[in-house]
């Protein structure tokens, strides 16, 4: 049994940009009254108390959401995702949202919302924390094979946020795989890797499979807190996003350079580019 547990690490500076670029996707798809899918394929939990000792252990939110609740800027995107973790808490940050629940703020009666989530103790905190909505679906399946099945969905419109842990080193390309091969099948989805910058030659080879494939349309958003290096863990994460919503592309490209500004040291940096036009 793998052992990741997302608990250690919520609200760190990865969960930040994947948590608002799925706020900005998502809210994008509700300017249309008509019905939408959304597959989250690892959940996780879907909700996070920061005092407790897996949060505690690491304190990762303190340099993520801790610092960006500080937030003095101007900027809609990033303020509209501080209101949302806000909505969470009383006065104090004591909770974050993981992505099922970040969904839950922008899925209407119409929509529904499908968890995939192996791990034994987090699949029955995921089902506590989605049970008071009969439209949100849990699944303790393996979340690969389960996008699959679900795609095309019976509304022909769709979200997918694929975030596994990379803990086996073949998820980096396992999840381009699976997400080429689900688009194949419904080429309209939008669909969205997250991925982490622990070894940038993984990245790379993510983004030339990407290249390759011959799928229009594809943006890359990264936030780094640091340079690329191979002596510790994690410096960088981002999303890739497979048919993004028009309006994505410039509302990080102001998103981003602050988010290096209140987030990252000073040899951080960004990315946000066209990987491949429309």
């Amino acid at each position: 049994m793998l052992s990741y547990r997302h608990s250690f690490h919520a609200g760190n500076p990865a969960d930040v940009i994947k948590h608002l670029v799925l706020a900005e996707v998502l809210s994008y798809m509700t300017r249309k009254d008509k019905p939408f899918d959304y597959i989250d394929t690892h959940s996780g939990a879907g909700l996070f108390e920061l005092a407790s000792s897996d949060a505690q252990k690491t304190q990762e939110f303190e340099d993520g959401i801790g610092r960006l609740m500080q937030y003095a800027g101007d900027n809609d995107a990033i303020m509209r995702y501080i209101e949302m973790v806000k909505g969470f808490n009383d006065k104090k940050l004591a909770f974050y949202p993981g992505s099922p629940k970040v969904a839950e703020q922008y899925l209407r009666k119409q929509d529904k919302g499908w968890f995939f989530e192996l791990h034994p103790q987090d699949l029955p905190l995921l089902q506590k924390n989605t049970a008071h909505k009969r439209s949100l679906r849990v699944k303790g399946e393996d979340g690969f094979k389960g996008l699959l099945g679900l795609v095309p969905p019976l509304s022909r419109r769709a979200v997918v946020l694929m975030d596994p842990p990379y803990e086996i080193k073949t998820d980096y390309q396992k999840a381009v795989k699976t997400i080429l091969k689900a688009h194949k099948s419904f080429t309209s989805g939008t669909y969205m890797i997250w991925y982490p910058v622990v070894d940038r030659a993984r990245i790379d080879q993510m983004e030339a499979e990407l290249i390759a494939s011959g799928v229009r349309n594809i943006q890359l958003f990264e936030l780094a807190t640091s340079a690329d290096t191979e002596e510790r863990g994690m410096t960088a994460s981002g999303m890739i996003v497979i048919n993004p919503p028009y309006v994505l592309k410039n509302i990080m490209d102001a998103v981003l350079p602050e988010l290096v500004k209140e987030l990252a040291a000073e040899d951080g940096f960004f990315r946000s580019i066209e990987l491949v036009a429309e």
